[in-house]
C-alpha cells in the first residue's frame, strides 16, 4: 500500500508519544507512591525513596524523552551504551554481576508487564515499522516503541534512589502495573491514528506470512507435552517401517483388484525417497529434514549437502547410524549447526573463514569409498578444537584482565584461608601479641594481594608464604653460638622482604614502625639467648559468663533468622511470555536439591565456543563463551560483534538461569529437530491409502 505524504510516519508517531510522556511520568509517579503507603512489606523502602521522590518524575521524564528523541532522529537508543562502552578502549568490559544481573531481571518484568497489556497493539506497531522500513518480517527491536525503551527509561529514574539493588528491584517491580496500564490506552491511540490514515494493511498483514520450514519448526517446538519433541530414532524408524509396510500392502492390493475399464491403475502410494534398502528411506527423509531446517544458514546447507555422500556410505556399513543419536556423525551435524546459529549473515566474514576450514576437513570424508565412524569422529574433535581455539583469540586481549578481576573477587575466600592456617601455625609459636597481629592482619593482606596480582600458585606469593617460616624461626630460641651467628647474618634480608611486602599493601608508617621495633627488640632478646617475649605472671582466670536462660537463646535464634533474610531472588520469578523458551520451574524452586542440582549442572555444560542467548540491558543478546576462569567463577561472553564483550560472574549467571534469562542459542540439537518434523510429517500422512 502506498504513503501518502500526510500520512503517519515514524516521526510523528514518537511525536506523539512524546507528549504523553509528562502524563505518564506523573501517572507511575502516583502508582509508585499507593503501593508504598499501602503495602506494609515496602515501608523499609520509605526512606531512600523520600529522598528521590520530589524528582523522580522529572527524571523519568528526561530520561524517557531523551530515548524518543533518539528514536525519532532515526537512532537506536538502546545502542548507546554500548557504543560508548566500545570507545573505552579494547579492554572495556561490560561486567554482570549479582547486582547488574538483579536489574535486568527487573527491567525483564517490566517489559513482561507492557507485553502482556499491549500485546496486540505492540504487534500492530511492530507490523507499521516494519512496513516503513521495508523489512519482510517484523522482529521486536525495530519497532522504536517497543515495551524495552519503556523499561530502561524507568531502570534510569530509579538507579538514582538511595537504596541497594534488592530495593530498586522492588521499585521496578511496583512501577511495572501502572506503566503498563498507562500506557496501553497510548497506544491503542497510536493505532486508531494509523487505522483512520487508512493504513489497516500495513498493521496486520505486513509479515504474516511465514516459510513452510519456519512454520513447521514451530509447531515441533509447541508439542513439549507430547511424545514428538523427545522421539527417538528407533521410534521414527519403527513408525516409518509400518507406514511403509501398509503402503506395500496396499499396493498389492490395487494390483489384485480388476480395474473399470477405461480407469488408470491405482499406483502404489510411495512415502518418500529411497525405499527398499534397509534403512534407506528413514536416512533420506531424515537429512531432508535437516536440510529443510530454517535455523541453518544456506552456505552451511550446501556444505552438509556435499556431506551427505560419505554419511550414506557409511550407512550401509555402520547399522548404528541409524540406532545411536549419539554417533559422531550426528554428533558432528549437530556442532556444525551450533557453531553455525551464531552467525547473523550468510557473508559473515568468520563464517565464511569456518567454512573454509570444514572443507578441508570433511575432504577426507568425501574422497573415502568407506567411510567410518572413527573418521567422522577425528573430523567432530578437530571441529571442536578449532571452535574452541577460535573463540579463545576472541577472549585473549581480555583474559589477563579478567583473570584478575577472578582472582580479585576469590580475595576474601583467600585472606580467610590463610588466616586459619596462620592460625594453626601461630598456636605453637612463640610469638608475642603484636607478632600474631602483624601475621593475622596486614601479612595475610600481603600474601592475598601478591595472589590476586601474579596468581595463588605464583613465585611472588610462595615468597612471602615461605617468609612466615623464616620469621617464626627469627623469633625462636637458637641453640648455640653459632645458630645466632647465622641468623644476625640472615636478618638483614628478611627485613628488606618484609618491608617489601609492607611496601605492597601501603601499610601506614605508625603500623609499620611499631611492628618493626617490637621484632626488633625481640631479634636482640634472641641474640642475647632469651626468650624473644618476656613470660609474665598468669593472669587472673576471666570470670565465667552467667548460662544463659531459655528465653536469651530464643531471642538469640530470632535475632539470627533476621539476619538472614533471603534474597529476592528467591522469592521472585519472571514469566517469560515470548521470549526464547527456558525451563524456569526446572531451577527456580527455592531449598530444591533437585532444582539445585539441574542449576548447577547446567552451569558446568557451559563450554568455551558454545552460543548463548541472555537478557541484558534491556535486550536479547547473542554471545560466545570465549574464556571460563579456573575457578568456573567469571565466564566472558563475546557478541556476534567483537567489541561486545560480557563477563558474567557465576552468581550472575545462576540468577539468570533460575529466571529464565538465559538459554541456548540452540536449545534442540539439529538431529531432534529433524525427528520431531519427520514424526510431524508422518502423522500427517495418509493412513491406509486415504488421502482424504
Amino acid at each position: 500500500m502506498m504513503v501518502q505524504a500526510s500520512s503517519p510516519s515514524q516521526q510523528s508517531l514518537l511525536d506523539d508519544m512524546l507528549a504523553h510522556v509528562p502524563t505518564l511520568a506523573h501517572a507511575v509517579y502516583n502508582g509508585l507512591q499507593d503501593e508504598l503507603k499501602s503495602r506494609l512489606e515496602y515501608h523499609q523502602l520509605l526512606a531512600g525513596w523520600s529522598k528521590r521522590r520530589a524528582s523522580f518524575a522529572a527524571d523519568f521524564e528526561g530520561s524517557l524523552s531523551l530515548l524518543l528523541k533518539i528514536a525519532r532522529d532515526g537512532g537506536d537508543p538502546l545502542q548507546r551504551d554500548r557504543t560508548a562502552q566500545r570507545g573505552r578502549g579494547d579492554f572495556a568490559l561490560s561486567l554482570v554481576d549479582e547486582g547488574q544481573a538483579l536489574k535486568d531481571v527487573a527491567i525483564s518484568h517490566v517489559i513482561t508487564a507492557i507485553e502482556d497489556q499491549s500485546r496486540a497493539e505492540l504487534h500492530q506497531l511492530s507490523n507499521f515499522f516494519a512496513a516503513l522500513r521495508g523489512i519482510a518480517r517484523p522482529l521486536k527491536n525495530d519497532n522504536p516503541l517497543r515495551a524495552a525503551l519503556f523499561a530502561q527509561a524507568l531502570a534510569r529514574a530509579i538507579e538514582g534512589v538511595d537504596l541497594d539493588a534488592d530495593g530498586r528491584y522492588a521499585l521496578m517491580r511496583m512501577a511495572a502495573h501502572p506503566l503498563a496500564v498507562r500506557l496501553q490506552p497510548i497506544y491503542t491511540l497510536l493505532c486508531q491514528s494509523l487505522r483512520q490514515a487508512q493504513l489497516t494493511g500495513m498493521l496486520t498483514s505486513h509479515g504474516s506470512a511465514i516459510k513452510e520450514s519456519d512454520l513447521r519448526l514451530r509447531q515441533f517446538k509447541t508439542l513439549t507435552d507430547t511424545p514428538t519433541q523427545n522421539a527417538t530414532l528407533d521410534q521414527v524408524a519403527m513408525k516409518l517401517d509400518l507406514m511403509n509396510t501398509r503402503a506395500a500392502e496396499l499396493g498389492s492390493v490395487r494390483a489384485a483388484t480388476p480395474s473399470t475399464p477405461g480407469a488408470l491403475a491405482a499406483a502404489p502410494a510411495r512415502l518418500g525417497p529411497g525405499i527398499g534398502a534397509p534403512g534407506s528411506d528413514l536416512l533420506s527423509r531424515l537429512y531432508d529434514q535437516i536440510l529443510a531446517d530454517g535455523s541453518l544458514q544456506p552456505p552451511l546447507k550446501v556444505l552438509m549437502g556435499r556431506l551427505q555422500v560419505a554419511i550414506v556410505r557409511l550407512s550401509k556399513a555402520d547399522p548404528t547410524l541409524l540406532r545411536r543419536q549419539d554417533h559422531p556423525t550426528w554428533q558432528l551435524l549437530n556442532r556444525l549447526a551450533a557453531h553455525g546459529a551464531g552467525f547473523q549473515r550468510s557473508d559473515d566474514a568468520a563464517l565464511k573463514a569456518f567454512l573454509q576450514f570444514l572443507e578441508r576437513v570433511i575432504q577426507p570424508l568425501l574422497d573415502a569409498a568407506h567411510p567410518s565412524a572413527l573418521q567422522f569422529q577425528q573430523a567432530l574433535t578437530e571441529v571442536e578444537s578449532h571452535i574452541r581455539a577460535q573463540a579463545e583469540a576472541r577472549g585473549q586481549r581480555s583474559a589477563v584482565a579478567l583473570e584478575r578481576l577472578d582472582r580479585e573477587q576469590r580475595r576474601q575466600e583467600w585472606q580467610r584461608m590463610l588466616r586459619d592456617q596462620l592460625q594453626h601455625q601461630l598456636d605453637d609459636a612463640q610469638a608475642g601479641k603484636l607478632m600474631r597481629r602483624f601475621l593475622l592482619g596486614p601479612w595475610v593482606e600481603v600474601i592475598a594481594q601478591a595472589m590476586v596480582h601474579h596468581g595463588r600458585d605464583a613465585a611472588e606469593p610462595q615468597v612471602y608464604i615461605e617468609l612466615v617460616d623464616a620469621l617464626l624461626h627469627s623469633v625462636s630460641p637458637q641453640p648455640d653460638d653459632a645458630a645466632r651467628l647465622r641468623l644476625r647474618g640472615q636478618l638483614p634480608d628478611l627485613i628488606r622482604a618484609l618491608e617489601r611486602g609492607m611496601d605492597a599493601i601501603a601499610l601506614p608508617p605508625m603500623q609499620r614502625q611499631a611492628f618493626l621495633d617490637e621484632l626488633m627488640r625481640q631479634h636482640g632478646r634472641v641474640l642475647r639467648g632469651l626468650p624473644a617475649v618476656q613470660e609474665n605472671a598468669p593472669a587472673a582466670p576471666a570470670p565465667r559468663r552467667p548460662a544463659q536462660t531459655p528465653e536469651e537463646l530464643l531471642q538469640v535464634l530470632l535475632d539470627e533468622r533476621e539476619s538472614q533474610l533471603p534474597s529476592r531472588w528467591a522469592h521472585e520469578r519472571v514469566d517469560r511470555g515470548q521470549l526464547p523458551t527456558v525451563p524456569v520451574a526446572l531451577y527456580s524452586e527455592e531449598h530444591s536439591p533437585h532444582a539445585h542440582a539441574a542449576l548447577q549442572d547446567w552451569i558446568a555444560g557451559v563450554h568455551i565456543g558454545g552460543w548463548y542467548h541472555f537478557f541484558h540491558r534491556s535486550e536479547w543478546i547473542t554471545a560466545q563463551v570465549a574464556w571460563i576462569s579456573d575457578s568456573r567463577q567469571m565466564f566472558l561472553f563475546i557478541g556476534q560483534v567483537a567489541e561486545d564483550r560480557h563477563s558474567v560472574t557465576r552468581g550472575a549467571l545462576e540468577q539468570l538461569v533460575a529466571n529464565g534469562l538465559i538459554t541456548q542459542l540452540e536449545d534442540q540439537p539439529l538431529l531432534q529437530r529433524a525427528i520431531g518434523t519427520l514424526m510431524l510429517d508422518l502423522d500427517r500422512a495418509p493412513h491406509n491409502g486415504n488421502d482424504h
